[in-house]
């Protein structure tokens, strides 16, 4: 039996999940990963201080604002993670170890040094489960209507790693299916002085993170993964003008009819 979600979101805490927009009239679905950096109370900020959570360990810095931006902007529904990836990474499988990481790039997580079994399986159904389950209705209830959604997913990343500086401004992650990345990317070249990665700094073939593959690429939908790197996005004017940049080159490509049908790659 599941354990008691209660017992782990008490009053105070923010939802498991977080959706803008649900009546959203574009033909698109927008997710966040890690959105926040929120620890349950009842888990003690994982023996962290507010500076260590407020780390790219955290979460992704700006992803959950430029997330919510390009939902107005494309008047589509979005999903957001409400808690750190720390407490559970929700775009790892569940059997990966960095699922709930005890070190995180060189910082220890003390509240996950020791998980039990009963412990794992609360985050489980009190957070990752949650969160895949509102993507998944998301998407029946477009299929529903006879619309196969493009799934556009929104992260950032950390503008050095390991003592090695990151050139990108952004990156586009995709494995197989073209049909969003590809002219997502030449979207972006066209825009003065931006560097943009192709499955950099991450690739999407490695495999696809969890998310993405689940909801998208296992169903054929049209899909994207971006990775924008966190200092353009750390205040409130950038993430606008990420958010404006992004609809700006996907709106072109996403008037497309001919994009939102099923096909396997």
């Amino acid at each position: 039996m599941p354990p008691d979600a209660s017992a782990l979101i008490g009053a105070g805490d923010p939802p498991a999940v977080e959706i803008v927009r649900p009546e959203g009239k574009a033909p698109v679905l927008v997710t966040c990963d890690h959105a926040s950096r929120a620890v349950p109370r009842a888990l003690g900020r994982l023996g962290l201080g507010e500076r260590e959570l407020a780390l790219h360990i955290g979460w992704d810095i700006g992803a959950g604002a430029v997330t919510r931006d390009l939902a107005r902007l494309l008047d589509a529904p979005a999903i957001l993670t409400g808690y750190s990836r720390l407490v559970i990474d929700c775009n790892r499988d569940l059997e990966d170890p960095t699922s709930i990481p005890a070190v995180s790039d060189g910082v220890a997580v003390p509240g996950n040094r020791e998980v039990s079994a009963a412990e794992r399986a609360r985050r489980v159904e009190t957070l990752f489960r949650p969160y895949h389950r509102a993507i998944e209705r998301s998407i029946d209830d477009f299929i529903a209507r006879g619309v196969h959604p493009a799934v556009l997913s929104i992260h950032s990343f950390t503008p050095s790693m390991n003592g090695i500086d990151r050139p990108w401004h952004v990156g586009v992650l995709w494995n197989k299916d073209p049909r969003i990345p590809v002219p997502l990317m030449a979207a972006l070249r066209r825009e003065h002085g931006l560097v943009v990665g192709d499955n950099e700094p991450y690739s999407a073939r490695e495999p696809a993170g969890y998310t993405v593959r689940t909801h998208a690429e296992n169903r054929g939908l049209p899909h994207m993964a971006v990775e924008i790197r966190q200092d353009l996005i750390a205040s409130p004017a950038g993430t606008r003008e990420w958010g404006e940049r992004l609809a700006r080159a996907l709106t072109p490509i996403l008037e497309d009819p001919g994009l939102y049908h099923e096909k396997h790659y």
